[in-house]
């Protein structure tokens, strides 16, 4: 997606794909990162935020489904936690199940605070209040682990996410330019390799109403590392088929899974 910066419209394109995916007999749709409002103007995009009952976004993704009969995985919306226009918000992704109904929610644990030297400042933690639990979600015989985009570079999630089963990592993003240029690939193939999983990276591209620009390049990664799917910058549905039964093939080869190991910090020596 380029999501611009009225959920209206934004919900009339998720509304678009959803219907495009199950004609295209998807059985799952995953979208980017702040799929509902991409706007750096507070401001601004403080009218555009809304609790979840009232997020006419979710509204449309959770009607889509259910008209469609088809999974959605809201890579995540900007939500209101309470009615305080004084509270922060979370960056808080949904899975929604064919009949409409909310199955899990999980909100972005890393926040991401930078100065680049392009000149460009953000401060996530300005805005939003950071998560603190792990997800995973069955789907079929996928269990879904979630996270949102600046997660992909902290392991530590995904090795608690593997542990607890999970099979398909979801990295919705809405990575800079030079942050994709430089480290998106190679940190989605590393999440997949070790663990022997499947990653669902779906992202936000080109040039957005508020100035930004995204790198793009949704990808849907293999247990081996291998680039199944990469959508370049382009807006619109890719389509990937997945077989489960490469996980047990390749861990097969590399067991990383059943040969970790817990073990204790390193002690400070003088």
């Amino acid at each position: 997606m380029c999501s611009g910066i009225d959920p209206v419209v934004n919900a009339l394109t998720l509304r678009k794909h959803v219907h495009e995916a199950a004609a295209k007999g998807a059985e799952i749709l995953f979208t980017p990162e702040m799929t509902g409002l991409l706007d750096r103007n507070r401001s601004r995009a403080k009218s555009n935020i809304y609790q979840e009952q009232d997020d006419p976004v979710l509204q449309e993704a959770r009607e889509s489904a259910a008209r469609e009969n088809i999974w959605v995985a809201i890579g995540s919306l900007a939500m209101k936690i309470d009615a305080s226009d004084t509270s922060k918000w979370v960056n808080r992704a949904f899975l929604i199940d064919p009949a409409g109904e909310i199955i899990v929610r999980y909100d972005k644990i890393h926040l991401f605070d930078v100065d680049l030297d392009t000149g460009e400042t953000w401060r996530e933690s300005a805005a939003y209040q950071g998560g603190s639990e792990a997800i995973t979600a069955s789907v079929g015989e996928a269990t879904l682990g979630l996270s949102i985009c600046y997660d992909v570079r902290f392991p530590a999630l995904y090795a608690a996410l593997t542990n607890a089963g999970a099979n398909i990592l979801t990295i919705p993003s809405a990575f800079t330019v030079p942050t994709g240029l430089a480290h998106w690939e190679i940190l989605l193939r590393a999440r997949a390799i070790e663990a022997g999983v499947f990653v669902v990276a779906a992202a936000q591209t080109g040039l957005h109403d508020d100035g930004r620009t995204t790198y793009g390049h949704s990808m849907v990664i293999d247990p081996w590392g291998d680039v199944l799917l990469d959508m370049g910058t382009d807006t619109g549905v890719g389509i990937c088929d997945i077989n489960l039964t490469d996980i047990e093939k390749v861990r097969s080869r590399v067991p990383a899974i059943t040969n970790r190991r817990v073990f204790e910090a390193p002690k400070r020596t003088v």
